[in-house]
């Protein structure tokens, strides 16, 4: 199975090395991009976190009285489009910014705490792409110069300023957090969804080739101990038959049954679903003579089939009889199952040396209710036909409704008695 790219939105994990699992500080050296992934919500509205922050971004950088301040300020503003790529150099220059603006030019009351909520939009910024370790680390670093500056009477403020920016640290590290935390669930979750879905597609795959071969089982089984018993019968059927011959008979008959015994033990496990399952069913697997029986149960329920057959009709080796039956069988109960009520077309083109298959159902006339199967139908067919080395196809027909063909090799040259009338069946 082909391997499919993780989600847009799920969140890079960084490897962990088990030698040195506490060092925060690798988390915030590093230059290597980590963009901001979009949300998953409709296309339109995807980056619309991105915006607010470049729009945030353009009108803190036209802040500023004079020069310095203007250029103080379009720095700490890059610092927010620069986390959205590159987190962790940005909280380095954002911390720089923290450090130079209230030494080279205080803030005004009205503006005191501007630098405190755009340091902290940087560290929400970070604390949604690295572990909670590292954001809480960086988080401390930046309480910890806060508190620094103003015990060494830099501009930033009074203590209550200092208390409220500390108080905005912490709430962008949780909410950031939180954030990357639902993120990485959801990955999770959609990873596990994935993985199920292949399991289950691979289980399906080998509960229907079970199945495939406890039915061929059966062929297999009935012509090997007919084997057996025409070997066993045939010195009789000539008087004083030679040694020689009398041997080799019976050598083909242990063999025969030889690979019987073998045959059944290896498939006996196939029949069994449980340690007390019921004995298995020893009814003959079906053919192609079943085949008018299976239209007329069919009509009987109330979908109108047609049934047509081209070319000479004649017996088939017992594997493709057996496949070719059960993949119209499935296909008109996939038709009685999500298209009650269409006209349906079942034919069958026998060459001289495949057998083609053509079920076709036009739109349901009525409303197709819930499906009790496991939707493994396609899965069977599919997996019969691969059996034989033959060609599948399924989809919708061009004019409406579905369509299932399948092209079978065959073997046999000698005919039989046609089965019923190379024409139209009466709906």
């Amino acid at each position: 199975m082909p391997a499919t790219p993780p989600p847009t939105n799920a969140i890079p994990r960084t490897p962990r090395n088990p030698r040195s699992p506490f060092k925060p500080l690798t988390q915030l050296l590093t230059l290597t991009a980590n963009p901001l992934p979009p949300l998953t919500w409709p296309r339109p509205l995807r980056y619309l976190p991105h915006t607010l922050i470049a729009l945030a971004a353009t009108a803190l950088a036209a802040t500023g009285a004079d020069l310095t301040a203007r250029l103080l300020a379009v720095t700490h503003a890059a610092t927010l489009l620069l986390a959205l790529r590159r987190p962790a150099p940005a909280y380095w220059l954002s911390l720089a910014c923290c450090t130079a603006i209230p030494l080279a030019h205080p803030p005004t009351h009205d503006n005191e705490l501007w630098a405190w909520a755009v340091h902290a939009g940087v560290l929400f910024l970070l604390a949604l792409r690295v572990p909670l370790l590292p954001a809480a680390t960086a988080t401390a670093l930046s309480a910890a110069l806060g508190a620094a500056l103003k015990l060494l009477g830099a501009g930033v403020g009074s203590w209550p300023t200092v208390a409220t920016g500390t108080a905005l640290y912490a709430t962008a590290l949780l909410a950031g957090a939180i954030r990357r935390g639902r993120r990485e669930d959801r990955a999770r979750l959609a990873e596990q969804i994935e993985a199920t879905a292949a399991e289950r597609a691979r289980r399906t795959v080998l509960e229907e080739r079970a199945r495939i071969a406890r039915e061929l089982h059966d062929v297999v089984a009935h012509h090997m101990s007919l084997i057996s018993i025409q070997a066993d019968a045939a010195p009789y059927r000539v008087p004083d038959p030679p040694g020689e011959l009398v041997t080799e008979l019976a050598a083909i008959r242990a063999n025969a049954l030889e690979g019987l015994a073998e045959l059944r033990r290896l498939l006996g496990l196939l029949r069994a679903e449980s340690a007390d399952d019921a004995p298995a069913d020893t009814t003959p697997q079906p053919s192609l003579e079943q085949l008018d029986a299976l239209l007329s149960q069919v009509r009987a329920t109330g979908l109108p089939v047609t049934a047509r057959v081209t070319g000479t009709r004649r017996a088939l080796p017992p594997g493709v009889e057996l496949s070719a039956y059960r993949i119209v069988q499935e296909a008109l109960s996939n038709t009685l199952r999500h298209a009650p009520g269409a006209t349906t077309a079942v034919e069958l083109g026998y060459g001289r040396t495949t057998l083609t298959l053509r079920v076709t159902n036009g739109p349901a006339t009525g409303t197709a209710p819930p499906s009790p199967g496991a939707g493994h139908g396609l899965t069977g067919m599919r997996e019969r036909v691969a059996m034989l080395g033959g060609d599948f196809a399924a989809g919708p027909a061009p004019e409406g409704g579905y369509e299932v063909t399948a092209t079978l090799p065959t073997h046999t040259a000698h005919t039989a008695p046609p089965l019923s009338p190379d024409k139209d069946s009466p709906a």
